[in-house]
């Protein structure tokens, strides 16, 4: 990335300009010691006063109000907070009439911001005092009152929680009084400025002592510059979290949010565009570039003849590609493009913030758009990509804690996809977008980790747990033999890495981090898991088997016992866990090769996965009464194979028998009410019951048997 800079020849304002503040991409307004308001527009370089301020007005800050709210554009977005020195704020609106001036503090007021849902201002004086306003300018309280100026403020992304500087100290104050106040040294010099960033939940301060920082929200340090000549006096973040500016005498760096400075490289420019560039994207073969006026998408095999349309606004703060579209962010809200530039559809929910979506809180796959609700951060929201409804009934996804970090995988047919999570813990969850109706199941398969991406092409996982990069080969292994799953695991030590790298793509074999030092670093993981995939989804099982001879992984042999128990293939799954020496999974296998029709084969196919409510309605649809009450007895559910076993006024007696054998294994009495009345009225004989018993086997064995011949006839003709 480049940051360009230029000077005019004749500059527009004849004293220091002392606050800048965009309304779009493509527009800013700045006030100046020399009394004036100016608007700067960059598309057509013209430069007007709005309005001369009076003499005695000094201007020192600048902040506009948020330009949407709930997805929706307000009116008072054409209003911007600005401070002076004689201890006021005044409201001013877009053509420069001052709404209202109010008497906001004793000396200077050094800050004024508004919060990100526009209901509230904070405003930081050189009195100390830092308070806290309504939209309208009424004083609703007094948040601190310091015994030294408050040169910053900055709200949290919740608006929730204020940051503020304390001379060498930052303070995190949440807005209820009885709350935990965080506060800790954070440089070694006055601090001047900081910035609190709503996506990434990153703060960044700068001071005295020349160096800027950037943190978490419990105080941590993340990354510390060098020290530079003078001291840090500005500093802001962009709005997406990617890169932030730092601003000291004579000197203007930009930074990414590792806190790395970009450097002007001799790199040529093949592709030109008549506007500047805002963002690009290149993934499945395609890039897409966002301009401040429009959006060029390119197919790497021609880059002559781009797809290219307007933008509704020039401030893209994401783009995010699948295999068959991308999804572009702005101000506003979410659309989906395909490739060829038509429009597909635009997600919607009430209470939508547009400008605090980022790569964290947003995936996209072929089918899937899913989206970690800002305001309650355990909700994920999933919308159908090709319409923009909201999936099945419009239920949302709700996890147990805050969602940090969502990425849906992009391989297989829609009725499969599958979401990751990470939450606040930082452990890994796996479960279904499409749960037809019932709850979804959510399964942790790791944690300590701190970043993940799904693979390009197969259903893969990678994540960096705590310090090494761990691949899950077949994460869906988790709903299928959740014991097997830690087989399915390739590690690479991470002693290469630096601490808690980002991982930033899982194309093909290769993982692309980012660390913290800023540099790039990439790392191979072995292919044949890839391959492994390819065989399972085109049913090439022999292919497969070779492949797990060839490469002798116990990681593979896992992977091939779990895929193909998902896709029914039991033959190729005994030999996979006979190969990881897994005996009692492979003696269930051939029970289950050995039942009778193909109803209970497959009921016990969906026990093998811990599926019982599953196998139950299966056997019962198919009329295998007996067979259901067994499975329960198998796996003591007593309760309900006897409610079975009433309903259907058969085996009541087989119920009471094994009930019975089963408290005289383990030397106790019966204590169930319901089985004490039903014992006094049932006769338990052992040989009735097994020829019972028989005659339910044959009878399944003889309607296989006819189904058999029926569908051998229907061949034929």
């Amino acid at each position: 990335m480049r940051l360009k800079t230029s000077l005019l020849k004749e500059p527009k304002h004849r004293e220091l300009v002392s606050c800048v503040g965009w309304t779009t991409a493509d527009e800013l307004y700045s006030c100046s010691e020399d009394h004036q308001l100016l608007r700067w527009n960059l598309l057509s370089s013209e430069t007007t006063l709005v309005v001369k301020l009076p003499d005695d007005f000094y201007p020192i800050d600048l902040h506009w109000f948020p330009k949407t709210v709930g997805g929706k554009k307000q009116t008072p977005a054409e209003i911007f907070v600005l401070t002076s020195t004689d201890g006021k704020f005044h409201l001013v609106s877009k053509m420069g009439r001052i709404e209202k001036s109010v008497e906001a503090h004793k000396g200077a007021v050094l800050a004024g911001r508004w919060n990100h849902d526009g209901t509230a201002l904070i405003t930081a004086g050189e009195d100390g005092q830092i308070k806290n306003w309504s939209k309208s300018g009424m004083l609703r309280s007094t948040l601190a009152n310091q015994g030294s100026p408050v040169y910053s403020v900055a709200w949290g992304p919740d608006s929730e929680r204020i940051l503020y500087t304390l001379g060498r100290h930052l303070v995190i104050k949440p807005l209820q009084p009885s709350a935990k106040v965080i506060q800790w040294k954070a440089h070694d010099g006055v601090i001047l400025k900081v910035d609190w960033n709503s996506v990434n939940d990153l703060i960044l301060s700068g001071g005295e002592d020349c160096k800027y920082k950037v943190w978490d929200s419990f105080g941590r340090l993340l990354y510390l510059s060098l020290s530079h000549d003078y001291p840090v006096t500005s500093l802001s973040w962009a709005p997406d979290g990617e890169v932030f500016a730092v601003g000291s005498f004579n000197t203007l760096r930009l930074c990414d949010k590792t806190g790395v400075r970009n450097v002007m490289n001799d790199a040529v420019d093949v592709l030109e565009f008549r506007d500047r560039v805002i963002k690009a994207s290149l993934a499945f073969g395609h890039l897409v570039v966002a301009t401040s006026l429009q959006c060029y998408i390119y197919n790497t095999r021609n880059w002559n003849t781009p797809h290219i349309f307007d933008l509704k606004e020039g401030t893209v703060s994401l783009i995010l590609q699948a295999e068959r579209h991308a999804l572009l962010v702005d101000g506003a809200g979410l659309y989906i493009f395909s490739y060829e530039g038509r429009f597909i559809s635009s997600p919607k929910f009430p209470g939508m913030r547009a400008d605090m979506l980022n790569a964290q809180c947003v995936a996209l796959s072929n089918d899937t758009v899913a989206i970690r609700d800002k305001s309650d951060e355990k909700v994920i929201l999933l919308f159908d990509a090709l319409t923009g409804k909201p999936l099945g009934d419009g239920k949302s996804l709700t996890h147990k804690l805050e969602v940090v970090e969502v990425a849906l995988d992009q391989c297989g047919p829609s009725t499969e996809r599958k979401i990751a999570l990470i939450d606040k813990n930082r452990d890994l969850y796996l479960t279904s977008v499409r749960y037809l109706g019932r709850e979804p199941k959510i399964c942790k398969i790791g944690s300590m980790i701190h970043s993940m991406a799904w693979n390009n092409a197969a259903n893969i996982l990678c994540g960096v747990q705590d310090n090494q990069l761990t691949v899950w080969y077949y994460p869906n292994a988790v709903f299928i033999d959740k014991e097997l799953l830690p087989k399915t695991l390739y590690a690479k030590d991470g002693s290469e890495f630096s601490n808690a790298p980002h991982i930033l793509s899982y194309v093909d074999t290769k993982v692309r981090l980012r660390q913290r030092d800023g540099s790039l670093l990439y790392t191979s993981v072995p292919p044949y898991a890839v391959l492994l995939h390819e065989y399972a989804s085109s049913a090439r099982w022999e292919d497969a088997l070779r492949l797990c001879r060839f490469a002798k992984y116990q990681s593979l042999w896992a992977c091939l016992a779990a895929m193909a128990i998902a896709n029914r293939e039991l033959t190729t799954a005994e030999m996979a866990y006979a190969a990881i020496t897994e005996l009692p999974r492979v003696h269930y296998i051939n029970f289950i090769k050995q039942q009778p029709s193909k109803e209970s084969s497959l009921a016990h196919l969906l026990l093998f996965s811990g599926q019982v409510q599953e196998a139950e309605a299966i056997l019962l649809q198919a009329g295998l009464i007996y067979q259901a009450i067994q499975v329960n007895i198998d796996l003591f559910n007593w309760d309900r194979a006897l409610e079975l076993a009433v309903k259907h006024k058969t085996h009541v007696d087989t119920v009471l028998a094994y009930r019975e054998k089963f408290l005289q294994t383990f030397g106790r009495k019966e204590t169930n009410k319901r089985f004490l009345q039903y014992a006094k009225g049932v006769e338990v004989d052992w040989e009735k019951i097994q020829a019972k018993i028989e005659m339910e086997l044959s009878k399944e064995r003889e309607r296989a048997a006819n189904m058999s011949v029926r569908s051998s006839l229907a061949q034929r003709r």
